[in-house]
């Protein structure tokens, strides 16, 4: 029985995840194990899932995954790299490939761009386009221009993930094979495609009516009673914090190099939005995404170090006969991560707080504490 791995978000889960999971089982077989490393309850961008994480993995389980894991939330925050290699590390173990959408579906094509970030010349040609004061996705691109590549190829979001996954394979030399597939649609529509809706169109149709058609029967089951969550929903709560922080805890921050902490640590104390804040401390040097995510991390209080540190465990959330079959083999082989059983000390703590201030983005009442302790794993025969 082949395994594939696919590391995501199902932020929500709609039509185009259900389309990927028939590829799969198309190319391989009906018999083909899926198993999904999914972000929980914050998303990479630097937001809070519009929906709690077990019913977005029960959803997935419903839809035709095996097993559903949860994507460590230092890595699930972390840049597309931290993501990227995050995931590898966690999957590599009991996956065969790595299934995953872009805009370019040519394997060795993301693999070759991939060997090239990963080298020496690569390094050297990068700083010194970075000492011209460019951005790092625009230093990165005259780097892969000047050893012959097409840079265009890292200008859309999915294709930029796909190459860090390549480059994860590569650096971890991980045993799966990279399998792309075809996304089509635009990753950022604002009105969904029926056939190849966005997730971001299909969250704004969510906070307000006619989404369900875009999503499989089973997952639009899981989302029609569920509690939305939005950043304006949470803003004040985010404000609160970022007020009250002190001079270190900004300094502590990830992706606070070369002095953003500390432009992010005055416009913070100078704007009345978190939209204010943002747009003050952005420049060209700096993506709106790194910003977002910094900011993020100085709400849930997840410091430089949290971040860059290897998570000690990851979690079951989701599962069927044929993902506890997995669970069972990937143990017996010592191949599988720890698991839930061993959570414990400072790690535990930040997710126990990750999950607490997860229900101040609640739309409506906030969500009372201790939502790390009453979830339940969600099992299907």
């Amino acid at each position: 029985m082949k395994t594939v791995g696919i590391i995501c978000e199902y932020n929500p889960f709609h039509l185009g995840h259900k389309k990927q999971f028939d590829i799969i089982r198309q190319t391989f077989g009906q018999e083909t194990a899926i198993v999904c490393l999914m972000s929980g309850n914050f998303v990479q961008r630097g937001a809070p899932a519009i929906v709690d994480k077990t019913r977005r993995a029960k959803a997935a389980v419903l839809c035709g995954a095996d097993l559903v894991l949860e994507l460590p939330v230092t890595y699930a925050l972390s840049s597309a790299e931290g993501f990227a290699g995050g995931g590898v590390s966690i999957l590599s173990g009991f996956c065969d490939c790595l299934c995953f959408g872009a805009e370019t579906a040519d394997a060795e094509k993301l693999l070759s761009v991939a060997k090239s970030l990963l080298s020496e010349k690569f390094l050297t040609l990068l700083k010194k386009h970075l000492e011209q004061g460019i951005s790092f996705p625009g230093a990165r691109e005259a780097a892969l221009t000047d050893m012959g590549h097409d840079a265009a190829l890292l200008r859309t979001p999915n294709n930029i993930l796909a190459v860090e996954y390549c480059k994860a394979i590569l650096a971890q030399n991980s045993s799966m094979q990279p399998m792309p597939i075809l996304r089509q649609g635009s990753y950022h529509d604002e009105f969904p495609d029926m056939e190849n809706p966005s997730a971001t169109a299909v969250r704004t149709l969510m906070t307000g009516s006619k989404w369900e058609s875009y999503v499989p029967r089973e997952a639009a089951d899981c989302f029609r009673d569920a509690t939305l969550h939005t950043l304006a929903a949470g803003e004040r709560a985010m404000l609160a914090r970022l007020r009250t922080m002190t001079e270190a805890e900004f300094e502590e921050l990830p992706y606070g190099s070369e002095g953003l902490w500390r432009k992010l640590m005055h416009a913070a104390r100078q704007e009345a939005t978190v939209e204010a804040i943002a747009s003050a401390a952005k420049s060209k040097r700096y993506t709106r995404t790194r910003l977002d995510r910094m900011l993020m991390c100085a709400y849930l209080g997840i410091t430089a170090q949290d971040l860059h540190s290897p998570a000690p465990y990851t979690r079951v959330l989701a599962f069927n006969n044929r993902g506890r079959e997995i669970l069972r083999l990937a143990r017996r082989s010592g191949d599988f991560p720890n698991i839930g059983e061993t959570r414990n000390g400072p790690y535990q703590l930040l997710e126990d707080r990750c999950g607490d201030l997860y229900g101040l983005f609640a739309e409506g009442a906030p969500e009372a504490p201790g939502i790390e302790h009453s979830s339940r794993v969600f099992y299907t025969p």
